[in-house]
């Protein structure tokens, strides 16, 4: 991938190798390691990467054979860091798992009542679902947390055999040069202070060499974007698009608990042009997750998601689902949006990208993790053949040619364009044309009129100047449906060690005064959810501009790193065990 100079003068954060330039890079030179070898090391817990194991073991298995697994998470325990809304396809959990029901995997809220609501500013105006193509239905999906489901993945993985490491970052890639094979990743680097250097508790970490490596990092991870850029993987694809998802967990009483209920709005709070929606899921024991995205596209740079949020509760269709009841957990993750023409290429040599580290969600379904799960099995399938083979380190091609095969390639592809149409149409027409586009595709076997659209600018660059837009005044939180960011990463549970250096780096430090300020009004102290960034001025208020940082309260979800009209913040992985953990989310 081509350098690419920015207003910054810093270069943009897909170069080549960029984390592998980063602090503290200088304090882990020519430091001696411990290796551990495995035939499969699989970076990221999540259902993309635990279900790759648990498929390389069922192979195994079957053959009679041994093959060697390790699974290395980030977050303090498995499905900590697992964010999401979900109603669950559980399409490829029946493929791996045909029992699931008698393994006790905790999906136990199937879906009985599907709403889509289009929002006014006081009024709503129910669409029928016969309006939807048949995929858009819920039917035979399920209400659950996600975080549980994948803590389950974990139990079935570990009892197999598969060695699953919590609070285990990998930091780094271990390449094997010169042609640049992914040979294995640094894992559990520890004791780095702020200036970069080792500390009394400094451990170097262990070196975790596979004969082929998976990344399931999940969005915009560190190390897919360096091995992206290292073997062109996005070379013919278009530019991979995101949106911002913002979920709370509420219980509520038991008279307003209607289980099994699925309901998505789209319009209000947002205008025409910006794109995004919500979701609301009765579940469980009284509990209703409440969740809205919003397309990373948007224009206008005094936009934020957070506030927007918090908004939209007050809508009377959404309030009375959440009046009475307590919110018990908060978070935000980025969400791949780009679909079937994002995709990059799967493999590379010594390794594959699986799940949301290479984009795998359907955007009108509001679904990824069946996507992401089979992408994980077909992987594990190509590197279990290899492997057996006596194959190590090569290209697997044949994971490619299997997704190509797929039912995921299929699903995206019906899918492709009501993104596209969303962006240049609006939420109106863009959806009634959208949803067009499906119906004709359902109907024909994947024809479309529009062939395939392309996405064009990143969202980065699609961000507004701030003299063409007004500020928003946002609503003060009533403590009751809506809330501060700074009362909300409480609740996420988010902690990092203090002494470590800030894993939001700048490119170019003085680029957020200089460059974002005068042109953007800075607006990562906006589209942030926690409260990381923020503007300070001395006491008058003007004077002295100062951008600061608050690594503390970061839940991950890596919305800085997409968004920043300079592309000067890099997201890297901060030690293990840090950031949020969300229960029941």
């Amino acid at each position: 991938m081509a350098e690419v100079e920015i207003e910054g003068g810093a270069t943009n954060a897909w170069q080549e190798a960029v984390i592998d330039k980063l602090p503290p890079a200088e304090a882990l030179a020519g430091v001696e390691r411990e290796v551990m070898e495995y035939d499969v090391v699989i970076v990221g817990g999540g259902p993309a990467g635990l279900s790759a194991a648990i498929r390389l073991k069922q192979r195994a298995e079957k053959d009679g054979k041994d093959i060697s697994v390790a699974v290395l998470e980030k977050s303090a325990e498995i499905g900590g860091h697992i964010l999401s809304g979900a109603v669950i396809d559980p399409r490829a959990l029946n493929e791996l798992f045909p029992d699931w029901k008698e393994r006790g995997a905790p999906l136990e809220t199937p879906v009985t009542k599907d709403r889509f609501l289009i929002l006014g500013p006081a009024g709503e105006a129910s669409l029928p679902m016969f309006a939807f193509p048949p995929f858009m239905h819920n039917h035979g999906c399920y209400i659950a947390s996600l975080g549980n489901l994948t803590r389950w993945l974990s139990e079935q993985a570990e009892a197999m055999g598969v060695e699953v490491y919590p609070g285990m970052a990998a930091s780094h890639v271990v390449w094997d040069e010169p042609e640049g094979r992914v040979k294995g990743v640094v894992a559990g680097v520890f004791g780095i202070d702020r200036e970069g250097k080792p500390t009394g508790e400094f451990q170097p970490g262990i070196e975790l060499h596979g004969k082929y490596v998976f990344i399931a990092e999940g969005v915009r991870g560190s190390l897919a974007k360096t091995i992206m850029a290292r073997h062109n993987l996005c070379d013919g694809a278009e530019p991979q698009k995101f949106g911002i998802g913002i979920k709370e967990l509420w219980q509520v009483p038991a008279e307003k608990h209607q289980p099994g209920l699925a309901q998505h709005t789209t319009g209000w709070p947002l205008d025409e042009f910006t794109g995004g929606g919500s979701f609301l899921y009765h579940f469980g024991d009284r509990y209703v997750a409440i969740g809205y995205v919003v397309h990373l596209n948007y224009k206008n740079p005094f936009l934020s998601p957070f506030d927007e949020f918090q908004r939209f509760k007050h809508h009377p269709a959404v309030a009375e689902h959440l009046e009475g009841g307590t919110r018990v957990s908060y978070g935000a993750r980025a969400i791949t949006e780009g679909g079937f023409q994002s995709v990059p290429k799967l493999a590379f040599p010594g390794g594959a990208l699986i799940g949301c580290s290479a984009g795998f969600v359907n955007v009108p379904r509001i679904k990824g993790s069946h996507n992401a799960m089979k992408t994980g099995m077909l992987a594990a399938d190509a590197a279990y053949d290899a492997v057996m083979d006596g194959r190590s380190g090569d290209r697997l091609d044949a994971y490619q040619t299997a997704y190509e095969k797929s039912w995921v390639y299929k699903e995206l592809k019906l899918v492709r364009n009501a993104k596209p149409l969303l962006s240049k149409l609006g939420t109106t027409l863009g959806g009634a044309v959208g949803l067009f586009d499906m119906w004709v595709q359902t109907l024909t076997g994947g024809f479309s009129f529009f062939g395939t659209m392309k996405h064009g600018k990143t969202d980065a660059a699609s961000t507004g100047k701030a003299a063409d837009y007004q500020p928003i005044a946002y609503p003060k939180p009533d403590g009751k449906l809506s809330f501060d960011k700074l009362s909300s990463v409480f609740i996420s549970n988010t902690n990092h060690a203090e002494d470590q250096p800030a894993h939001l780096k700048l490119l170019d430090p003085s680029v957020p005064i200089r460059v974002n300020l005068p042109k953007y009004g800075e607006p990562a102290r906006l589209y942030c959810p926690a409260g990381v960034y923020e503007v300070l001025y001395d006491e008058d208020g003007k004077s002295n501009p100062r951008f600061q940082i608050n690594a503390q309260n970061c839940v991950h979800c890596k919305t800085c790193d997409i968004k920043d009209p300079s592309q000067n913040i890099v997201w890297t992985t901060p030690e293990g065990a840090g950031g949020p953990n969300y229960p029941n989310m």
